[in-house]
């Protein structure tokens, strides 16, 4: 056991040794990729804003009205499910290929490579942030009260983690990406983006805390919804 500890020891010692020492060359990829999303657009950066509010729009007719949800501020309650999915999403299905992607330069120099799976958060991160920039306004405009406790919020270290072990195994598996593909498919309609999780699961108890806890992104979003909406921990 004390050979099992000092290994892993020296393995999070050389992750945050190399995590320090490629930092800055994460932010200048995330940075480049950034400006080169929007190059050739004409509303450049506006697209950023402009993209999740009108997907917000959408899914707020078609569950808020159509199927006529009850969920307290539904607008802020699906935008804060909208916003996270598409972070958690995007930067799953970017890591499959990643490595493959980036062999010019993990061939040539050393690379660890979960900084590439980290660029893609940065950049995915970055937009998630204007969307929860939005959020917040829509929350003042709904007056719904602010809490610290968003602050708990721990998707990032999900997304990592969940982002690196693809990354891993997309090496090897050529079909990776289709099955992520059916994987995240299904995970949209039962994360509960468009309504209560906990709600509707409650007439399968005892078994719907069991069945929250083995979706951790379900547990996640309905955590985040609690921290911002409903001032809880």
């Amino acid at each position: 056991s004390k050979k099992v500890f000092v290994r892993r020891t020296y393995k999070m010692s050389r992750f945050l040794k190399d995590t320090k020492k490629y930092y800055k060359y994460a932010i200048y990829s995330a940075k480049s990729k950034l400006q080169s999303e929007v190059a050739s657009s004409y509303l450049n950066w506006l697209w950023w804003v402009l993209d999740p509010i009108c997907f917000m729009l959408i899914y707020t007719l078609i569950f808020g009205v159509v199927f006529n949800a009850k969920e307290q501020y539904f607008t802020v309650f699906i935008f804060i499910g909208l916003t996270m999915w598409d972070f958690f999403n995007k930067t799953l299905q970017q890591s499959v290929k990643i490595v493959k992607n980036n062999k010019t330069i993990v061939a040539k120099v050393y690379l660890p490579k979960y900084i590439l799976v980290m660029v893609r958060m940065f950049v995915n991160g970055f937009k998630m942030l204007i969307s929860f920039g939005i959020v917040i306004i829509m929350m003042v405009i709904y007056r719904v009260p602010v809490s610290f406790n968003i602050l708990y919020m721990i998707l990032f270290l999900f997304t990592f983690g969940c982002s690196t072990i693809v990354a891993h195994f997309g090496v090897f598996v050529q079909d990776l990406s289709n099955v992520i593909n059916i994987v995240l498919r299904l995970l949209f309609y039962i994360t509960g983006i468009f309504y209560n999780v906990e709600t509707r699961l409650a007439k399968f108890a005892p078994w719907n805390k069991v069945i929250l806890h083995c979706n951790p992104l379900a547990l996640l979003l309905t955590s985040a919804r609690k921290c911002m909406i409903y001032d809880q921990t």
